[in-house]
């Protein structure tokens, strides 16, 4: 039988308090883990889009990027240089994506050097601005943003990019461990 004294003072017992914050303790382990869950995945969708995005430039032909009336000399070989580009991602639509095959359409910037071998990175010819990536097709389509006769530059971005995008791209482009690794992998590239 359990008296009074005995159940009275089970507050009192040292392995009830040692259950009670083991409890304590995995209940607030498990809402933490559940927080954290959908937050991190972003993270790791944000390197998986900028991955792709800097692969598919580097693959596509200069011309499909290209600025301006920048054509890359061709050598006497008909090896083409390598393109090298750093990049980056603005922001993606669907916003809810939780996976790359989700992602349709890419908002960023990009700064590309044509790795022609021997020339330094100061004359190399470059392609950089913002950019669309529509991620629905394969390969992905490639959309630069440039101003035309009639429109400037400023006007153009904020036409074709969302608002919460065009304001990053006038006012943000690579940073500065971006362009680092490219500008080591560019003159790797160039044999330099």
């Amino acid at each position: 039988m359990i008296s009074r004294v005995n159940f009275a003072g089970w507050h009192r017992n040292r392995f009830v308090w040692v259950a009670v914050i083991l409890l304590a303790v995995s209940a607030g382990t498990v809402v933490l883990v559940n927080r954290a869950g959908p937050k991190a995945e972003p993270a790791d969708l944000q390197a998986q889009i900028t991955a792709r995005m800097r692969s598919t430039l580097e693959q596509a032909d200069p011309g499909q990027h290209n600025h301006a009336g920048h054509n890359v000399q061709q050598a006497a070989a008909t090896e083409k240089p390598a393109v090298i580009c750093g990049v980056r991602v603005y922001g993606y639509e669907p916003s809810e994506a939780t996976a790359l095959a989700d992602v349709q359409t890419v908002y960023g910037f990009h700064l590309c050097g044509v790795a022609e071998q021997k020339r330094p990175w100061d004359v190399a010819v470059k392609l950089a601005g913002p950019v669309i990536m529509d991620m629905s097709t394969e390969p992905p389509g490639i959309q630069v943003v440039e101003a035309t006769a009639e429109v400037m530059f400023t006007d153009r971005v904020r036409q074709m990019l969302p608002p919460k995008y065009a304001d990053l791209a006038l006012k943000e482009a690579l940073t500065e461990s971006e362009m680092a690794d490219q500008r080591r992998r560019y003159d790797a590239a160039a044999g330099l």
